[in-house]
């Protein structure tokens, strides 16, 4: 499904039609300075778009009405078939939701920079979706899975260091995977992150996780170094390249297994046991912000209402006239 995206954004689609979605693409390249991974997710939603406005003969956006933006939506919650299988295939009303916004997002800059009358999608919404609290695992769950991690081998000195970090700092595995040994300097008390948007941030480094660095960066890093060409990456694999995302979570599901976790162990259960253990701890709301790297601090207050669960929780079960 990505390549028949993106082979259609490229140029199959209709002139009128493909050249303000092209520009629209270059607009979040260059003006919004978007990641890579979310700008290649706009560009398959709205390939699906351009594919879907192009079969029913729209040759132009100032040609599309909200009725035509409605029946697309309609037809994206309905079972349609694969690009690549032909299997019919329910979409996640996530991915429904996620289209729909790309769509938005399209038809206001259109209507912004002048090139349609009016934006017809201003009155189309996307599906609400369920609220999902992020799983967040207890301070106790998490010593287990760091001190199951333990060993002075050298993979067991980069994975603890990794999963030190990862902790220590809440940041995503992407961005954990992507930082280089100048982002971590040796005796300071912070780590250089680069975030989604290609914003930058500090975030402080604990004792537990400097300890881990340290002992990574001098008795392995070199070793790993020597196998393979010269990088500045800060974790590498065994042949000298850098650690993959894969890599990465590999290694976090090898450590659920050895802790005997029972829940599900992901990269992002490091981020929210983090942001979670923070604001249980009377860390304020707009300092994890900061430094989860949040646009929003409403993005952030869910970790309030995961805290407040526990306490009510708590309250149910310790509480004798609570019931």
């Amino acid at each position: 499904m990505v390549a028949a995206a993106q082979v259609s954004v490229a140029g199959e689609g209709l002139p009128g039609i493909h050249s303000p979605i092209d520009g629209y693409l270059r607009h979040l390249t260059i003006e919004r300075g978007l990641a890579g991974n979310t700008l290649a997710a706009y560009r398959r939603d709205l390939g699906r778009y351009e594919t879907w406005l192009t079969a029913h003969g729209v040759l132009s956006f100032d040609d599309v009405g909200e009725a035509q933006i409605s029946e697309f939506t309609r037809q994206l919650k309905a079972e349609i078939p694969d690009p690549q299988t032909g299997l019919v295939v329910p979409l996640a009303s996530s991915s429904v939701a996620r289209i729909v916004s790309s769509v938005r997002g399209l038809h206001r800059f259109l209507a912004e920079e002048g090139q349609t009358v009016n934006n017809a999608a201003r009155e189309v919404k996307p599906p609400k979706l369920p609220s999902r609290l992020p799983k967040a695992i207890s301070i106790e769950q998490m010593t287990l899975l760091l001190e199951a991690t333990g060993g002075d081998e050298p993979n067991a000195l980069r994975d603890r260091a990794l999963l030190e970090l990862l902790y220590a700092t809440g940041c995503r595995i992407s961005e954990a995977v992507s930082l280089n040994v100048d982002d971590v300097p040796h005796g300071s008390d912070f780590v250089r992150v680069l975030g989604k948007g290609s914003k930058q941030r500090l975030v402080p480094v604990g004792s537990f996780a400097r300890a881990a660095l340290d002992a990574y960066l001098v008795r392995v890093r070199p070793l790993y170094s020597a196998r393979g060409r010269s990088t500045p990456a800060l974790f590498l694999g065994l042949r000298g390249d850098r650690l993959s995302r894969q890599g990465a979570w590999l290694i976090i599901q090898a450590a659920g297994r050895r802790a005997g976790l029972e829940a599900h162990i992901s990269p992002h259960t490091f981020r929210h046991s983090f942001a979670t253990h923070l604001i249980a701890g009377g860390a304020d709301v707009r300092v994890v912000q900061d430094l989860l790297g949040h646009a929003s601090v409403t993005t952030t207050q869910i970790y309030t209402q995961v805290t407040a669960d526990t306490l009510r929780d708590m309250y149910q079960t310790a509480h004798p006239r609570a019931r």
